[in-house]
């Protein structure tokens, strides 16, 4: 049904230049979803590589705490630099989490998106602060397929914790008689396993989610019948304004090749419907040249510049045809025509010693 705005139901894929104008503006596919699971992902995988690192790092800044400034008294002057040791000594352990954080954040962006920039994004827009846009946008259909998707990560994730907390509910007493150190490894082993549940549940819904983003994104991008011909029109230029250069183009053409054939040293004609004139300069090409070249009217102008000019006009009726059908103009004749045209040149010769 029509739309008032397009011209027609939206149903034609979207065109290489509206897909071009629309990541001008910003408006690419990408799931966030994707972005979430990625991340998470590598943050545990990264966890799991650098955690014994990370262990070791945290349980030295707590040996030398403990050690160098539990006697000591606390007050308004240790506390702070107590605190900015702690800090520096975690930041300086958990830095290959974090890089690998941005990297992958990075990266996934760049898998999705590309390389862009764009400012119409941030741009101040009136439908942004109206209130009727707003409760559109608040009750439209991608806020509820939001909200949809927000409950089902919760919800997924959720069962998958309390699932893994129930199957090692019965363990936990056992750590009590575990020491710190294997107490502290059980506990992060028990995390690392949660975690990748969690982060397969999270692929899942970020595959989900990818799909319907794609779909989204190609029903948004659609286009009424009327809205490619347009397109068409306004890439390819109107097709009467187009004619019209076509033709002021073959005016051009025309007057160049009338300009060129008084330089010329004979046209060949059929003799009413075709005419092509030839140079030859053994210093500039290897073959006669075809400099001018036209059929019935134009064949005729060229007939009657030739005469005027004082050109040897000759009459053969298949090398004419062959000539204007197998060369264009600035172009070497072909070689099947050499001998052919050659007996011409030298009968124009001949007739000018004579």
């Amino acid at each position: 049904m029509p739309d008032g705005k397009g011209g027609g139901e939206k149903t034609e894929k979207a065109t290489p230049k509206k897909r071009e104008d629309a990541r001008k503006k910003g408006q690419v596919l990408k799931s966030t979803e994707v972005n979430t699971a990625v991340t998470m992902v590598a943050m545990f995988a990264a966890l799991a590589l650098f955690g014994g690192a990370i262990v070791s790092a945290v349980k030295e800044v707590l040996t030398r705490y403990f050690s160098t400034h539990l006697g000591d008294k606390l007050n308004e002057y240790t506390i702070p630099a107590l605190i900015n040791e702690a800090i520096r000594a975690l930041f300086g352990a958990l830095w290959p989490l974090l890089l690998t954080a941005v990297a992958v954040g990075v990266a996934i962006n760049l898998v999705q998106v590309g390389f862009l920039f764009t400012a119409k994004t941030i741009r101040p827009k009136f439908s942004k602060i109206n209130p009727l846009q707003g409760f559109k946008r608040i009750f439209s259909l991608r806020s509820l397929v939001e909200l949809v998707k927000s409950v089902l990560k919760i919800s997924v994730v959720g069962y998958v914790v309390y699932s893994e907390y129930m199957n090692r509910f019965g363990s936990f007493p056992n750590l009590m008689s575990y020491g710190v150190e294997a107490g502290g490894r059980a506990i992060f082993d028990m995390c690392m396993a949660l975690a990748l549940k969690a982060s397969v549940a999270l692929a899942a819904i970020g595959a989900a989610d990818y799909m319907y983003q794609w779909y989204d994104y190609e029903k948004n991008l659609k286009m009424s019948k009327q809205e490619v011909k347009d397109e068409y029109k306004q890439i390819e230029g109107d097709p009467q304004i187009k004619g019209k250069i076509k033709q002021k183009q073959r005016e051009i053409s025309a007057m160049r090749m009338m300009q060129a054939v008084p330089e010329a040293d004979v046209v060949i004609t059929n003799p009413t419907h075709y005419a092509v004139a030839l140079k030859y300069d053994d210093k500039v090409a290897a073959a006669p040249v075809v400099v001018a070249k036209g059929k019935d009217k134009l064949a005729e102008k060229i007939r009657d510049r030739a005469r005027e000019a004082t050109v040897e006009v000759v009459e053969n009726k298949p090398i004419a045809r062959a000539l204007y059908l197998s060369a264009e103009v600035g172009q070497q004749i072909p070689e099947d025509l050499y001998q052919a045209v050659a007996e011409i040149l030298a009968y124009v010769y001949n007739l000018r010693r004579s």
